[in-house]
């Protein structure tokens, strides 16, 4: 028995915080049953080039989709009568139900909080958009950066103090699927005493306020803050001299000694907060580094105990010893024969499953159904109705 398990997930969810948020619970134990819209796909194929690929090559991709993981598919139109009342019939009998459509559009295909509330009062109805059900912005459409860009993170990102720059990682999609993760389960929680379900609103311009809080918390006039970027030279990336990147981070007194006095630059140590100094010796540390190859530079980091990482690549990451010693690097087995290594949950419990590749979409559509009632003459007048 997993932590979750016995508790179903209706998913409607198609972007980015959705499906995180829904994977994490089926990584957790619970069953989660994606709603696969035909339309949807076909968009996200478009979006993406997908629908240029071979089905064989998109069945591949689908395989390999990690927050695809462990979720059940079922193929259904929602915005058909007999698709309504199958998916109706399934959310009467869940516990969670997850969305990230606009405001108003589930309403519209018949799937609204109120609707549902009333259909299964137990339910716990999640919505993740971009601002939330509420305020001027909530039905203004967009992803990750119009996000950060609300909420002020947008203008503290990258090291060029003159312009903002995007993240590179989708930081607001993350931040708001492990929110509606933790929002669920305090509703859940809640849910066992006062014994009704309630509706979860996550946005994303939310999660991405407390990115800034450490500068609203350190500085009270804030035209006065200092401009973005790392300034302090007790902390950097360094390029070595095979081309390669160090990161160090060493901000307390006693690993900024031993980071200088390890790359021969001792006479620094009781400069760390020479703020007029900061760029000069940067510069010199800069230069020092540069002087020898990364993984000698990590052997010494290493022996000095400093705060230091090498700057992997995505391919380095997933070979990493650390990573794979905690489960955070794994091989999936895929459906057609062979393994993915993919990313592991970053909340592990000591009952977590095996992990288990994506399911092409309707793969579980049968299954699903025959466990509601349905008829096989039933489930394939809706499959006809896909065609």
């Amino acid at each position: 028995m997993s932590a979750l398990s016995g508790l179903t997930v209706v998913d409607f969810s198609k972007f980015l915080p959705g499906p995180y948020c829904t994977w994490l619970l089926a990584e957790l134990g619970a069953e989660v049953i994606r709603i696969e819209n035909p339309r949807e796909l076909a968009k996200q194929r478009k979006v993406f080039g997908w629908d240029k690929l071979s089905e064989e090559e998109n069945a591949r991709l689908r395989a390999c989709d990690v927050f695809a993981r462990g979720k059940k598919s079922v193929l259904i139109d929602p915005g058909s009568d007999d698709g309504r009342a199958a998916i109706h019939q399934l959310i009467a009998g869940a516990d969670i139900l997850v969305e990230d459509y606009r405001p108003g559009v589930m309403a519209d295909m018949g799937y609204g909080w109120p609707e549902m509330a009333a259909l299964n009062p137990r339910l716990v109805y999640c919505s993740v958009t971009l601002c939330g059900q509420t305020g001027p912005y909530a039905r203004r459409p967009g992803h990750d950066p119009v996000a950060l860009a609300i909420a002020g993170a947008l203008s503290r990102m990258g090291e060029d103090p003159e312009r903002p720059a995007f993240p590179g990682v989708p930081v607001a999609d993350l931040l708001s699927g492990s929110n509606a993760v933790i929002g669920i389960l305090a509703a859940l929680l809640a849910r066992t005493t006062s014994g009704h379900g309630q509706h979860v609103d996550i946005a994303m311009s939310d999660a991405s306020l407390p990115l800034i809080a450490n500068v609203i918390s350190r500085n009270v006039d804030l035209s006065q803050a200092p401009p973005k970027g790392m300034h302090r030279a007790d902390s950097g990336i360094w390029r070595t001299a095979d081309d390669l990147y160090v990161v160090t981070t060493d901000m307390e007194p006693r690993y900024w000694r031993l980071f200088v006095e390890a790359i021969g630059l001792s006479e620094l140590a009781d400069r760390q907060m020479d703020r007029a100094g900061w760029a000069e010796m940067k510069a010199r540390i800069a230069e020092r580094i540069a002087t020898r190859p990364r993984d000698e530079w990590l052997g010494i980091f290493e022996r000095a105990d400093t705060q230091y990482a090498p700057i992997l690549t995505i391919a380095e990451a997933l070979d990493d010893p650390h990573n794979v010693a905690r489960g955070m690097a794994i091989d999936v087995a895929l459906p057609g024969g062979g393994t993915a290594r993919q990313i592991g949950s970053p909340v592990r419990l000591g009952d977590a499953a095996p992990a288990r590749a994506a399911s092409a979409p309707g793969a579980d559509t049968r299954t699903v159904l025959a466990a509601l009632g349905y008829s096989e003459s039933q489930i394939a007048a809706l499959e006809g109705t896909l065609s």
